[in-house]
């Protein structure tokens, strides 16, 4: 299978690595919003067509992505679109969740930056950010001992 991926008339690879966290980083992606976040990024990517999340990983106050977006796309575009229908969802979903943020849930932006050649770096990177967040977590509490 080619790295490219094909359009009528465009043959491409353009993956992007982005973090979006909630407002004030507020720790809201426990084990059940969490799981259900991550359900409903899948399922809102395929609502676009060609766009893939290839890695994914949710902290309590953060989400990773690694993405695959054609270049009929704007990279804001899809975030918007992400972030947008995924609030929504959350309210509805977990009602007590507006009473804690109101009803904005997502920091007004977001990081993304072009994968490139150091994919596998990247995307060991995301799955091991827990493990990572856990550590430097850890140091901090014992320099503030």
């Amino acid at each position: 299978m080619s790295r490219f991926k094909k359009l009528s008339h465009t043959i491409y690879e353009c993956k992007y690595h982005v973090v979006v966290c909630p407002k004030y980083r507020h720790r809201i992606f426990t084990r059940e919003v969490g799981e259900y976040a991550k359900q409903q990024i899948y399922t809102l990517s395929k609502h676009k067509d060609m766009v893939e999340v290839m890695e994914l990983k949710i902290q309590h106050d953060h989400i990773h992505l690694v993405m695959s977006v054609p270049p009929k796309y704007a990279v804001s575009e899809i975030m918007g679109y992400l972030k947008g229908k995924l609030s929504l969802r959350l309210f509805q979903n977990m009602k007590n969740r507006e009473a804690v943020l109101g009803r904005q849930l997502w920091s007004r932006g977001y990081c993304v930056s072009t994968v490139g050649l150091n994919e596998d770096l990247i995307r060991r990177y995301v799955q091991h950010q827990e493990k990572a967040d856990k550590q430097m977590e850890e140091q901090q509490k014992g320099l503030f001992k």
